[in-house]
């Protein structure tokens, strides 16, 4: 008779966790920096707030504007990540479905399997209300599936707009129009998967492990509310400051086990919360200027795009490896590190091994 540890056994993957394609997409519709100040004023009939509108403009902003609904733009990625991972769309088992906003029952995960035409015994995980550091979560929960379960394939989507957290500006919440700035609409996905089969697969990065921090005594520094005028933020402005003072902490008990102390031998895949907490993040632990360069770029490029910028930091540096002739997917290095943050205020830590290229 078969023991319950020998049907334990033969439940989980023999190999590590590791991303297998990556997909990211922005939506078709956009309004372009230098018109974007005169249509949202137009659009919140704010117009007369010529002040307001004066100091707007002096803002950097790169706003998405969308009104496609949120598993219509996580389609898009996961169609990319599905051609290049090589498989049939039938083989995945495991859908993992991240958004700050669209929420609704059934869900953006059910809607998705629907547009993408999986089968009906995928097994479904929905998360709202994570904030920008969500992918972070979505990697380590797409770990754990893919290690507890032989022959799980799992695809996981970060889909986020800014639709939710629109309005008109406001003299007394200065904070609100942060969020008009910073933020942008775009999705990403990526699909996971343990003992990859390299004759059809490309394995691109191993998923070593994942930690979460909290720090105490911050829950306010980044809130958001769900109200009738939308989804509010309220910053605390040394958010900067409390990412940079905490990470050097979270990198050391990441690392300890792998014997790792110089930060600096690392790629790195950093959530651009904003400019300044790259600023403070590469001036406290004395990066080099190139290390956070896939998330300037990507922040530059299309602002912070809550849950989905890792993942576009992450397809950053393989296509720009791939393009420079390294010889591993993170910059030519083995080890590196992915950061995300979230109101709470809390730090989510992946460790990464990256592949050889050839």
């Amino acid at each position: 008779m078969v023991t319950v540890e020998e049907i334990r056994k033969a439940q989980r993957a023999r190999g590590t966790a590791t991303v297998l394609a990556i997909g990211t997409a922005i939506p078709s519709n956009c309004v372009y920096q230098a018109d974007f100040p005169d249509f949202y004023f137009r659009m919140t009939n704010s117009e007369h707030l010529v002040d307001l509108k004066r100091k707007f403009k002096r803002m950097y902003v790169r706003q998405d504007i969308s009104v496609v609904e949120v598993p219509r733009l996580g389609k898009e990625p996961a169609t990319k990540a599905i051609k290049e991972w090589g498989q049939p769309k039938s083989n995945i088992t495991h859908l993992i479905f991240c958004a700050t906003s669209g929420i609704d029952m059934p869900g953006a995960d059910y809607q998705l399997t629907k547009l993408l035409g999986l089968g009906p015994f995928v097994k479904r995980l929905m998360m709202y209300q994570l904030g920008c550091f969500a992918c972070g979560t979505v990697l380590h929960m797409a770990k754990d599936f893919a290690e507890n379960n032989a022959g799980a394939q799992v695809l996981a989507v970060c889909s986020e707009m800014t639709t939710i957290n629109c309005r008109g500006p406001s003299e007394a919440h200065s904070d609100s129009m942060v969020g008009q700035v910073l933020f942008g609409d775009g999705a990403s996905d990526v699909i996971v998967g343990a003992d990859p089969d390299t004759s059809v697969e490309c394995p691109l990065f191993e998923i070593v492990s994942a930690g979460q921090t909290i720090v105490p005594n911050f829950e306010g520094a980044v809130q958001g509310q769900l109200r009738e005028v939308g989804l509010t933020f309220h910053l605390w402005k040394d958010v900067p400051s409390l990412v940079s003072n905490n990470i050097e902490k979270c990198l050391m008990e990441a690392f300890a086990p792998i014997g790792i102390k110089d930060w600096n031998s690392l790629f790195w895949i950093t959530h651009p919360g904003g400019r300044a907490i790259l600023d403070q993040i590469e001036a406290k632990l004395g990066l080099k200027e190139e290390k956070l360069r896939a998330s300037r770029h990507v922040l530059s490029e299309y602002g912070n795009m809550s849950s989905a910028t890792v993942l576009f930091i992450l397809d950053e540096m393989r296509k720009k490896s791939l393009e420079e002739g390294k010889n591993r997917t993170g910059e030519g290095l083995d080890w590196g590190v992915l950061f995300s943050f979230r109101p709470g205020f809390t730090i989510e830590t992946v460790v990464l091994h990256s592949i050889a290229t050839y």
